[in-house]
């Protein structure tokens, strides 16, 4: 079992000063990179700081009766109240956990990532097993591990080896691109957001790397300038677009392949404010079946993902795993299907 007296010996500092910084004792005063080395030597030496924690580490077999029924979930708040892809998925969570009464506790990924704070909101609130959409670092990660069992859901968490509940992105954007050559597309476009915390980078996404799969082996050319990378803003979509049509009108693609429906949306507000058909000039095939998506004009041909059911499935899997039914990182991924609608139901001839 690792004591204070370790991490004082491991830093070079006395007791009490790991004490101060892990209690976060403000009465005296600590330098940061003092703190730095303190937290760097909590997370590698694998010190959980009271007895609930280290029962849950080193004595799970004789595992304390008392239970908190308190699962974290660690999400952008905003994201997962107006996005709607996220929405469903925290429904889905919300509803499973409180069926079994459990207590669903909304984490920051602020909290999770200030040193001062991350033994207080893991260990003091009593969270029992987290559930993670916002990105967070790895070896912090691999630290809570030590501590609560963690599930992933989302494209952060896809690779990761860690509990994981996903559906394909790349087989659903190769799915939607042989569907649209089924229907007689060559000229196919792409609009989607990058893979890593920046969303620059679109070539490490899935979805994106589905698409070029699926052109790949069509034998189709993907031309850069149909490639639109809006960073998952739906203004960029909407700008993007607009870019697209006005900068060559003569030279456009017949399909554009949305990574999501609220990409998709917007790219198609700046076709019709550019006078240009849907699906007759250009289709678009956007991801999620989100709801406003049969309201748009046209309704959206979309890939339904499971949403609801996600939430659900990682609900079942986080208390699976905090009741040790379940030991090994599961990996479950959903299906999707396609639902054809108006933007894209036309054959091209």
């Amino acid at each position: 079992m690792v004591r204070l007296k370790d991490i004082a010996e491991y830093v070079g500092v006395s007791i009490s000063t790991v004490s101060r910084v892990i209690q976060n004792d403000q009465t005296r005063n600590v330098n940061q990179e003092t703190k730095n080395k303190i937290w760097q030597a909590v997370k590698e030496l694998g010190y959980t700081p009271n007895q609930h924690a280290r029962n849950l580490v080193h004595n799970k077999q004789q595992k304390s009766n008392t239970r908190t029924m308190k699962i974290g979930w660690v999400a952008n708040p905003k994201q997962a109240e107006i996005n709607p892809y996220f929405s469903d998925i925290y429904t889905g969570i919300r509803d499973t956990l409180t069926n079994q009464d459990y207590t669903l506790i909304s984490i920051t990924k602020d909290e999770l990532e200030n040193e001062s704070l991350l033994l207080k909101t893991i260990h003091d609130l009593g969270i029992e097993g987290l559930l993670l959409i916002d990105r967070i670092d790895d070896s912090l990660i691999d630290y809570i591990r030590k501590t609560i069992p963690v599930v992933g859901l989302d494209f952060f968490y896809t690779d990761k080896n860690i509990a994981i509940v996903d559906y394909d992105r790349k087989e659903a954007i190769k799915t939607v691109v042989k569907h649209l050559i089924s229907q007689g597309h060559r000229e196919i476009g792409f609009i989607g957001g990058g893979a890593n915390e920046t969303y620059k980078d679109l070539h490490d996404e899935s979805r994106f790397k589905g698409f070029q799969a699926a052109m790949d082996e069509a034998g189709l050319t993907v031309k850069q300038e149909w490639i639109i990378n809006t960073k998952w803003k739906m203004e960029n979509s909407y700008e993007g677009m607009n870019q697209l049509i006005k900068s060559n009108p003569e030279s456009l693609p017949t399909a554009m392949v949305c990574a999501s429906d609220m990409m998709a949306i917007a790219a198609m507000r700046a076709a019709i404010e550019n006078e240009l058909r849907i699906p007759e000039d250009i289709a678009f095939f956007g991801v999620d079946n989100i709801e406003m998506g049969k309201y748009s004009s046209p309704p959206l041909s979309t890939v339904d993902i499971p949403k609801y059911e996600m939430g659900k499935m990682a609900a079942k899997t986080i208390m699976e795993m905090v009741e040790e039914k379940v030991t090994l990182p599961i990996k479950m991924i959903l299906p999707f299907k396609l639902v054809i609608r108006e933007s894209s139901a036309i054959k091209r001839t």
